[in-house]
């Protein structure tokens, strides 16, 4: 006789009929106190205390313009816009997104495994670490839509089955983020709250949310609670800057309609001890371009 497997505990039960909100059951820094990495004791409390961490310059100038290119080179490949990898404006038709670079490019391979950049996930995380999704965000000037308010926890553990908050981002700035020009917002402190979203998951969902979300949209209410408790920070600074923050913050971006472009390389780094299981509040999973099923670790 055989048995069914064992379902994963859900913690955060989301995309049901009403909207609630929980507090968190997960540590926040994993790694033990004194853990060698780069990240330093007091900007490990700071990311404890806000949900995030920002540093001046992870990358030279030089990488800069490294990168940048290859992400030009990338846009503009004409096979690129026709792979689905690739996310295209709703007005424009110019890609505003191209998920799994780290796959497709070995220059975005190589800053992955960058140990400026992977190390910091490893002394957050306090595991090795997998990369669960990569991307490029391009937002030229004049008309780039944004990234409404979200906790990507939310969606990555309804839609692609991450058990539990053991997930970091780091979104790094390829050109000068204004205060004008769409950067990334968030509210300080709102990790320590899960905000399980009303309102059932379409199939194939991804198809509609990667362009303008519905699915995993809080409310108006909710937003201004969180925001009431906790503020906004709009985040800033040169190319080359870079911010980290906790998957379950809740953060957004505006439109650009200043003539600055704004664009991003975003790695987000998945502890191997919190593999993805099935969806938790999905029909089915997401593709692994978007939600990686590959839990090799990072080298």
């Amino acid at each position: 006789m055989t048995t069914a497997p064992e379902r994963t505990a859900d913690l955060y039960p989301t995309r049901g009929t009403e909207e609630v909100l929980i507090e968190r059951k997960d540590p926040v820094v994993w790694s033990e106190p004194g853990a060698a990495g780069p990240v330093s004791a007091e900007e490990l409390a700071g990311f404890e205390r806000d949900g995030f961490l920002t540093v001046d310059q992870l990358i030279s100038p030089d990488e800069v313009a490294v990168y940048r290119a290859e992400l030009e080179r990338l846009i503009n490949d004409p096979a690129m816009r026709e792979n689905e990898r690739a996310i295209v404006e709703p007005r424009s038709k110019e890609i505003r997104s191209l998920f799994e670079v780290h796959r497709i490019s070995e220059v975005f391979a190589e800053l992955a495994a960058d140990p400026r950049v992977a190390g910091r996930a490893r002394q957050i995380l306090g595991s090795d670490v997998y990369v669960h999704q990569s991307r490029i965000n391009v937002k030229p000037g004049f008309g780039a839509s944004g990234f409404y308010w979200h906790s990507d926890f939310e969606t990555w553990h309804a839609e692609d089955g991450l058990p539990n908050m053991r997930t970091v981002s780091v979104s790094i700035a390829l050109t000068r983020n204004y205060d004008s020009n769409g950067g990334l917002m968030i509210m300080p402190g709102s990790h320590r709250t899960f905000l399980g979203c009303a309102g059932a998951t379409p199939k194939d969902n991804y198809k509609k949310s990667l362009q303008m979300q519905d699915a995993g949209t809080p409310s108006d209410e909710a937003l201004t609670r969180l925001a009431s408790e906790y503020g906004i920070r709009l985040f800033t600074g040169e190319a080359g800057s870079a911010t980290w923050f906790d998957c379950n913050a809740m953060h957004g971006s505006g439109d650009n309609i200043t003539p600055y472009p704004r664009s991003n390389v975003f790695l987000v780094f998945n502890s191997v001890e919190n593999a993805a299981v099935e969806p938790f509040a999905a029909p089915v999973r997401r593709p692994a371009f978007i939600g990686a099923r590959d839990f090799s670790p990072v080298r």
